[in-house]
């Protein structure tokens, strides 16, 4: 683990993140890399112990989480979720703290904690993540950060400890409409994508093949390449951003479009094979897996792969607890 340079670090050497799943996870141990303390909270143990064998430091409460840190990160799962965390944290926590807010939620639910989080003297940047729970893995991640421009400034260091660039893009709020602009693009490109792949098969042409070519050209995006392997593969059960969850940003997105009256074709059309994906069983698996709802209309041949792919999820689900059980019996 480095050592924190207090001076280039904004003078934050340890960072509380609330929620460790997919994304939490993996910026906490980014963070750890980059040489911050970070301590985690997750009500879940099993998401707790992992982030342990990551380096980090469990929690057992948000409150706990919260004590000594400077700056908190928030990656959570619903509005009721961040609520929760924004009341325990103006109750337990110290007055100055920033907290970073990088779920996707409605603007309105983020106004409402950063309110709270007012009253009692803490600051609350609005700062959405651009790039999938691999890309995060890898630090591949762009932030969107938006609220006061001095709290931004003091975290940056925070921020380049687990992604690629930050942009600071305005007041409070500005962060998520970039978010939803960002989804908006995924969403098409993600199906698209596997339009493009099912046209190649059609064609007779090896799927790994028109991936290779494809990436390189014109026709390339960040979808195709980030997504593209898990289609050439035809395996979606290490979920990156899963089809239950997804369902949940592309709700945001529409009720956002329908806020500010704004036409959008494109992504209206892909939002039916989410849809489907879900219907087919698909909800854990990738979002990538509406390659699977594209191949199901191909041939009768391939509209068995939607339980196999399906099949395959539930058991990868159902095998991750007992290994981690294992592994920590096996310590104990």
């Amino acid at each position: 683990m480095k050592n924190i340079n207090k001076q280039t670090s904004g003078g934050i050497e340890t960072v509380g993140i609330m929620g460790l799943g997919i994304m939490g996870s993996a910026m906490g141990a980014n963070l750890v890399k980059a040489g911050f303390k970070v301590v985690g909270y997750d009500p879940l143990p099993v998401q707790r112990a992992a982030f342990k064998r990551a380096g980090g430091s469990p929690a057992a409460s948000v409150a706990a989480a919260a004590r000594g840190v400077q700056m908190v990160i928030t990656s959570l799962p619903s509005a009721a979720a961040l609520a929760a965390v924004a009341e325990e944290l103006a109750q337990k926590a110290s007055k100055g703290l920033i907290v970073a807010e990088t779920s996707t939620l409605p603007i309105p639910v983020k106004e409402a904690a950063r309110k709270v989080l007012a009253k009692a003297g803490m600051i609350m940047l609005d700062c959405p993540l651009s790039g999938t729970g691999a890309q995060a893995r890898v630090k591949d991640l762009s932030v969107y950060a938006s609220g006061p421009a001095a709290a931004v400034k003091k975290v940056a260091a925070v921020f380049a400890g687990f992604a690629r660039p930050h942009a600071y893009v305005g007041e409070f709020g500005a962060g998520s409409k970039m978010k939803f602009i960002a989804n908006l693009l995924v969403s098409i490109h993600n199906v698209s994508t596997a339009e493009a792949f099912v046209l190649g098969k059609k064609a007779g042409l090896d799927p790994q093949v028109v991936y290779d070519v494809i990436a390189e050209g014109a026709g390339g995006s960040r979808m195709f390449t980030v997504r593209g392997p898990m289609m050439v593969a035809g395996d979606y059960s290490d979920a990156t951003m899963k089809v239950k969850t997804w369902q949940k940003d592309v709700q945001i997105i529409g009720d956002f479009l329908r806020e500010v009256d704004c036409p959008a074709p494109l992504f209206n059309a892909a939002a039916p094979f989410y849809n489907a994906a879900m219907a087919m069983g698909l909800a854990d698996a990738d979002t990538a897996s509406v390659c699977e709802v594209l191949e199901r209309w191909v041939t009768p041949a391939v509209k068995k792969a939607p339980a196999r792919v399906a099949k395959a999820v539930a058991k990868k689900a159902a095998k991750a607890p007992a290994k981690k059980s294992a592994r920590n019996t096996a310590k104990k």
